[in-house]
């Protein structure tokens, strides 16, 4: 039987203007993917903090995840520091996941604007 290990999963994407659906709808395709490329369930998430530019106020990302089905995972939204030059209107999320996979084999996601953060890992 494998040796299941707490591993961090990054991930951020990037909307276009600060309105309540684009939140939702950019965290629910985030989420899926983080979900999806690591082959995981609701059942496999410790826990999921998500932060936001400081030029995001219209909604908590968290809310996208709770009508996933994150019903049972604690999650926790914040501001990021507002670094001039900064990439605009970005939602990051981490992960604490329990898993298997070797550190080497966790598949971060970055989407849309927001794979200008991690060229070396963007997909």
């Amino acid at each position: 039987m494998a040796v299941r290990a707490v591993r961090a999963v990054r991930g951020a994407t990037q909307i276009d203007a600060d309105d309540r659906d684009q939140i939702l709808e950019a965290t629910t395709e985030l989420v899926t993917e983080v979900m999806a490329r690591n082959e995981l369930t609701t059942d496999d998430v410790i826990s999921v903090v998500f932060t936001v530019t400081p030029d995001l106020t219209a909604e908590f990302p968290a809310l996208a995840a709770r009508k996933l089905g994150f019903h049972e995972v604690p999650l926790l939204c914040a501001t990021e520091i507002g670094v001039p030059g900064a990439l605009p209107r970005v939602i990051r999320l981490m992960a604490h996941i329990a898993t298997d996979r070797p550190r080497s084999d966790v598949q971060h996601v970055y989407l849309r604007g927001a794979t200008a953060l991690r060229l070396d890992i963007a997909q």
